[in-house]
């Protein structure tokens, strides 16, 4: 908004020049996250308290964790504003790059609403038929995998993707493509979703994996970078750089409220939109492979659950881990909850330097 208002009139006041840099658009998006966050955190806090909107502990987590009963839930809302509304006023809207972010961070947003709703609200202990939610995050993928396909944003084939290490390599999924594109956006949903279950690291690690999109997305619309870097030039992504600084703002400012021990959980109404928004950025920016390291973590922990669903039936009853997801293992090893989930955060940022190494070894 700041962009489509101010920088026309910089040839009257040359110093709104500045809105045309995306760094400094970015930066500032960063900002104003981080002050929606601290300024309505406590507000949204009450606010919930209020409505009497608490979280429901499983029976069958740590037992441990049912002292977290009732600590207010649903603040994916707060996580919500604190992304859509800097990418309103700081991005260039006119980019489909930037529609689409949006349109996939608000469309799985509403898929966790509803689900935290008929948990929390509707007293229903597993929310949203799993049937449903799957049809949403499906219908979604599919949408997004026409749109691409029937009117590419970026000069490289529609159902491409790059290669890690390998310089101007693509990949043609040909007719899989749009499989593919449903996979990564359900995949990645989920799995955000299923790390979210201690304090402060769904979101600490969501803002690392953004973190490093925001770079991708600057250099790959950046030509001079790009060809330096030998990575593909697609022209418009770096807008998608102002997003990603949006969420990562968002993402710390919910932390501050979020970090143990938590004032508030932000339900699957922000993990659901985090991991969505998250596969829709890789496909983006065409770097749906490199996503399976930057978002390393979340892979981990869905996998985690997939061998231990798969062990036990194969096993008849036997567990591969102690629980699954694989952060509730390391807790039942006796590993305290902020161990384990600074021990995350470290290995996430390993495997975010890894992914940002692969940009210049190729």
């Amino acid at each position: 908004m700041f962009y489509h208002f101010l920088y026309p009139l910089n040839e009257y006041w040359s110093v709104l020049n500045v809105f045309q840099y995306i760094t400094f658009r970015a930066a500032y998006a960063t900002v104003t996250a981080l002050l929606i966050s601290f300024i309505f955190g406590d507000w949204v806090i009450r606010k919930l308290e209020s409505l009497q909107i608490g979280e429901t502990i499983r029976s069958e987590g740590p037992s441990h964790h049912q002292k977290k009963a009732g600590t207010p839930t649903m603040g994916g809302v707060l996580v919500l504003s604190a992304i859509v509304v800097p990418t309103l006023l700081w991005a260039r809207l006119s980019s489909p790059y930037v529609q689409l972010a949006l349109a996939g961070t608000v469309w799985m947003g509403i898929i966790g609403f509803l689900d935290d709703y008929l948990k929390v609200i509707k007293k229903r202990p597993k929310g949203m038929i799993g049937r449903v939610k799957l049809g949403g995050q499906v219908t979604y993928g599919l949408l997004l995998g026409l749109v691409l396909v029937i009117a590419p944003i970026s000069p490289l084939p529609a159902t491409s993707t790059s290669v890690p290490f390998l310089k101007h390599t693509l990949f043609d999924f040909g007719w899989l493509y749009i499989p593919l594109l449903i996979l990564v956006v359900t995949g990645t949903s989920n799995a955000v979703n299923l790390s979210d279950g201690l304090d402060g690291l769904a979101i600490g690690l969501s803002a690392l994996a953004f973190g490093g999109f925001a770079v991708l997305s600057y250099l790959s619309g950046n030509r001079i970078f790009a060809e330096y870097l030998n990575i593909h030039y697609l022209p418009g992504a770096g807008e998608l750089t102002v997003y990603c600084a949006s969420v990562v703002g968002a993402s710390l400012g919910f932390l501050w409220f979020n970090a143990h021990p938590a004032r508030i959980f932000m339900g699957d109404t922000g993990s659901l939109a985090l991991g969505g928004a998250l596969g829709t950025v890789a496909i983006l920016v065409k770097k749906e492979f490199l996503l399976v390291v930057i978002g390393g973590m979340f892979v981990i922990e869905a996998l985690s659950v997939m061998a231990q669903v798969a062990w036990f039936r194969w096993r008849k009853g036997e567990r591969l881990f102690r629980m699954a997801p694989l952060h509730h293992h390391f807790e039942l090893l006796g590993w305290s909850e902020t161990q384990v989930v600074v021990r995350f955060w470290i290995v996430g940022i390993l495997l975010l330097l890894l992914s940002m190494s692969t940009i210049k070894l190729q």
